[in-house]
């Protein structure tokens, strides 16, 4: 592997265009240029960068699967996301969209082929290998240069990346500090992510551990609470709720914000971003109006899936909001006019078998697995989690136990027809966190021997 900042020979730039573009995360003013070699480079600034020290700078390497595909196999839509919305919240800024660093620089269709050398097993540093191609190709003489030409003095850079870093320097580009940019691991790109760290030497790429440690105990590693598994024919499923320390998730009027603390629920959104999916039953969304997104931690939102026998969804719902694909789980008994209302706002609706419960949980699970969900994320209901739980259907419980008792209210488990201790379900498998004021309770859920 060459040194990644030396280009071969000075480089040659010459301005091709520039426009306003108003964007979702700010209005930044884009100016093209052409490298030479076919390369150009897009500079997205905010502010006057020109004469400036300390400009907060992301080099951001063309991803065109997961820039503008959303590929979960990588963390680049995320990190240009982050990006973007850093340098709006700091009203001045950077970020330069390298071309020609597709697969850090093997090309699109080569990083396609490594993909499959990963799916036989390597990780992504030996699939490039595999395929002939170098394990990191990128050149950062352009980027410096285009920052020169914005007149941009030193720079803040956004980046996990060392050889970044270095091939910046090497080009010319002062650097006065260099700042993070993790995102929250998905099951599909922990690996991707670990390796990085490992072979490449980012600097944490999955971030730090979540949570507030007291005492001796450990940050909450969110990949190891997740456990692993992948059924044949219906995802890995976890369960995942709040509870107050008398089993409530709820009081008697149906209250439920907020049992955990805020440490905790970045837990769950960190769990979110880690899965395909999110299911939770139409009564949660009739009472708590959830989003079911990923907000309080920097990763991807799963798909939102909403068990529903009749459709009696409010069509009002932030669920059905455009943040993130939405699908609702229903039964012939569903108006079809209703199902007709959703489609025109592409909401998804599939229909089930009846189940004893409305939809015939088996049954959807099976036809997640089939649409490509593999990891399952469960929020809720009581009712919900009572029937999975009962149909032997959760592989992992993930429970938050809050330090408080509010008396009556709403059971998180209902009846599972257990009428004795030895005949529980068990944990095993099992880890214990503290995060902030609440505990955290892990394990992989066993039926009685």
């Amino acid at each position: 592997m060459g040194a990644p900042g030396t280009p071969d020979g000075p480089v040659v730039l010459s301005e091709i265009a520039r426009v306003t573009l108003p964007t979702s995360l700010g209005v930044f003013d884009a100016r093209a240029f052409d490298c030479g070699s076919g390369l150009v480079c897009l500079a997205l600034t905010r502010g006057d960068v020109a004469a400036r020290e300390n400009v907060l700078v992301r080099v951001h390497s063309e991803c065109l699967t997961g820039d503008a595909l959303g590929s979960l196999r990588c963390d680049c839509g995320i990190q240009l996301q982050l990006a973007l919305r850093a340098i709006t919240a700091a009203g001045e800024g950077v970020l330069i969209y390298a071309t020609g660093h597709e697969g850090r620089g093997i090309g699109l269709v080569d990083k396609l082929r490594s993909y499959v050398e990963q799916d036989r097993g390597a990780d992504t540093v030996d699939a490039n290998l595999a395929v002939g191609a170098p394990v990191d190709a990128r050149h950062y003489g352009p980027s410096a240069a285009v920052l020169d030409a914005l007149g941009v003095r030193s720079v803040r850079l956004l980046t996990n990346n060392p050889a970044k870093v270095e091939g910046l320097r090497a080009a010319g580009t002062r650097i006065a500090a260099v700042e993070p940019l993790a995102t929250a691991s998905h099951t599909r790109n922990r690996r991707y992510l670990q390796t990085k760290e490992r072979r490449l030497g980012h600097t944490r790429p999955a971030g730090e551990a979540l949570g507030a440690p007291l005492d001796d105990e450990p940050a909450v590693d969110v990949s190891k609470l997740m456990g692993t598994g992948c059924p044949p024919d219906r995802p890995y499923v976890v369960l995942k709720f709040a509870q107050t320390l008398d089993g409530r998730i709820a009081t008697a009027t149906g209250d439920a914000r907020w049992i955990s603390g805020e440490a905790e629920r970045r837990v769950s959104h960190a769990l979110r971003a880690a899965c395909d999916g999110v299911l939770v039953g139409v009564g949660t969304v009739v009472r708590d109006d959830p989003q079911l997104t990923v907000r309080m931690v920097p990763g991807a939102s799963p798909r939102r899936f909403v068990l529903d026998s009749t459709l009696r969804l409010p069509l009002g719902a932030k669920v059905l909001g455009p943040d993130a694909a939405t699908t609702i789980l229903t039964t012939d008994r569903a108006r079809r006019e209703h199902r007709r209302a959703l489609a025109e706002r592409q909401v998804g609706v599939e229909v089930m078998p009846a189940g004893p419960q409305g939809v015939d949980l088996r049954a959807a699970l099976a036809a997640l697995r089939r649409a490509g969900v593999e990891t399952l994320l469960v929020e809720g209901g009581a009712r919900v989690i009572t029937s999975l739980l009962g149909a032997g259907l959760v592989d992992r419980l993930v429970v938050g136990v809050a330090p408080r008792i509010i008396g009556q209210g709403t059971d998180a488990v209902g009846p599972l027809g257990i009428t004795s201790v030895a005949d529980g379900l068990r944990l095993v498998n099992r880890s214990t966190h503290v995060v902030g004021e609440d505990l955290l309770i892990a394990g992989d859920v066993r039926p009685p021997p």
